[in-house]
C-alpha cells in the first residue's frame, strides 16, 4: 500500500482505490484474540484482519481512563442486575495524514443514537452512548440553532430565553436524573482506529452482564482506511495528483459476537442506498456474523421506515403520516419493539 504524488500540478483529482488485505495468520495468543477452540468460525481471514488492525493502529488518547469508566459502569450495574445497553452514534473519520488535517468522513450526525439513548432511558435500562466527538447527544440534540440565541441579556443579567425555556429545562431536568441514577455514561470518539479499540474494549466490559447486555450498533463506521505507516507524517501537498490506497476495514462483528461478549443481545444496522438490496445484505449479515437482529433501513426513508430483520422473521416498522406529523419519531417505535425482544430473551434464558 503507498500514498503517493503525481503530476500534473494543476487540475488536482482525488482517485480512490481500494485493496484487501490478507495478512498472517491470527496471534491467538493475544488480548484480541480471546478465542474458543471450538469456535471454528473465528479461524479464518476475519481473525487475522482485525489482530493486524489493533497491531498498526493505536488507541485514542486517555484510552485507559476511558475503559476503565465503562467498566466501572458496567460493575456497578452488575450489582444492581441492571439491563445494560451500549449504543454507538455518529460516522468515524479515516485520517489521511499522521498529524492529520484532512479525512474521509460521512454524513452521520448521530441522531439516530442520540434519539434511542433517550427512549432506551425511558424503557429502564442503563445507557452507555459511545458517540462521535461533538456529534448529537441525548436530550442536547433537541437544542437546535446557535446557542446565543437561547439567551438573552439584561440589564447586566443572563436569561434563558422564553422561547426555549421549557424545552431547555425538561431536557436538562431528564438528562441529570439520569446521571443521578448513573444510567448515563457517554464516552467519544473521532476515527475508526479510536471506535474500534473502544467497541472492543467495551463488549469484553458487558461480556459479564450475559444476556442482560444489549449492543445497539448504529455508528457509521469506516469501510477502509489508511495503515498508519503508509500515511503522510504531514499535511499531504496540493502541488500534484493525490493517489490514495485503501485497506478494508476488518469486520468486528464476528469476533465481537463469537468471542468477545456472546451471551449480549447485538443488534447492527444496514443502511443502503439501493433498497432492491437492503433485505437480502440483512440477510447476509445475520448469516456471516451470528448475531440477533439487524435494523435495516434505505437513506432516503429511514425516518419513516425500518424493518427489523432477524434470522427467521421480517418485521416493518413503519410511521404513519399522522405520527410524523405529531412530531412521533420512529426510534421511539423502534426501541418499543427491542425492548420487547430483549425481554423475551431474557425470559429465555
Amino acid at each position: 500500500m503507498v500514498l503517493s504524488t503525481r503530476l500534473p500540478a494543476y487540475n488536482p483529482i482525488v482517485t480512490l482505490k481500494t485493496e484487501d488485505s490478507r495478512p498472517l495468520a491470527p496471534d491467538t495468543t493475544s488480548e484480541m484474540g480471546l478465542l474458543r477452540d471450538s469456535e471454528a468460525d473465528l479461524m479464518n481471514p476475519t481473525m487475522a484482519e482485525y489482530s493486524e488492525f489493533f497491531s498498526k493502529n493505536e488507541p485514542c488518547a486517555n484510552f485507559e481512563e476511558r475503559s476503565q469508566r465503562i467498566k466501572d459502569f458496567c460493575d456497578y450495574h452488575m450489582t444492581k442486575n441492571s439491563r445494560v445497553i451500549l449504543i454507538t452514534a455518529g460516522g468515524t473519520t479515516v485520517p489521511l495524514e499522521q498529524k492529520t488535517v484532512r479525512f474521509v468522513d460521512n454524513i452521520s450526525l448521530g441522531n439516530r443514537g442520540a434519539a434511542s439513548a433517550e427512549y432506551f432511558l425511558d424503557a429502564g435500562y442503563a445507557v452507555i452512548y459511545m458517540h462521535r466527538q461533538n456529534s448529537l447527544e441525548p436530550f442536547s440534540r433537541s437544542i437546535k440553532g446557535n446557542v446565543l440565541d437561547l439567551f438573552n441579556a439584561k440589564n447586566g443579567t443572563l436569561e434563558i430565553s422564553n422561547k426555549v425555556r421549557g424545552l431547555l429545562g425538561e431536557q436538562v431536568s431528564r438528562h441529570e436524573a439520569a446521571r443521578a441514577q448513573n444510567r448515563l455514561l457517554k464516552v467519544s470518539f473521532t476515527t475508526v482506529a479510536d471506535y474500534l479499540f473502544l467497541l472492543r474494549a467495551a463488549a469484553l466490559h458487558l461480556a459479564p452482564l450475559g444476556k442482560h447486555a444489549v449492543l445497539y450498533l448504529a455508528a457509521a463506521v469506516s469501510d477502509f482506511y489508511v495503515i498508519p505507516e503508509k500515511m503522510s507524517e504531514h499535511k499531504i501537498s496540493s502541488d500534484s495528483q493525490l493517489s490514495l490506497n485503501f485497506h478494508l476495514v476488518p469486520k468486528i462483528l464476528k469476533p465481537l459476537v463469537l468471542s468477545w461478549v456472546p451471551d449480549a443481545f447485538v443488534i447492527s444496522f444496514k443502511l443502503e442506498t439501493n433498497e432492491s438490496i437492503l433485505l437480502d445484505k440483512a440477510h447476509a449479515a445475520l448469516e456471516n456474523y451470528k448475531h440477533r437482529l439487524v435494523i435495516a433501513n434505505d437513506l432516503e426513508s429511514r425516518r419513516e421506515r425500518v424493518v427489523l430483520v432477524s434470522r427467521t422473521d421480517r418485521e416493518e416498522i413503519r410511521m404513519s403520516l399522522e405520527e410524523l406529523s405529531a412530531g412521533i419519531e420512529i426510534e421511539r417505535k423502534i426501541v418499543a419493539r427491542l425492548t420487547e425482544l430483549h425481554a423475551a430473551f431474557l425470559a429465555n434464558q
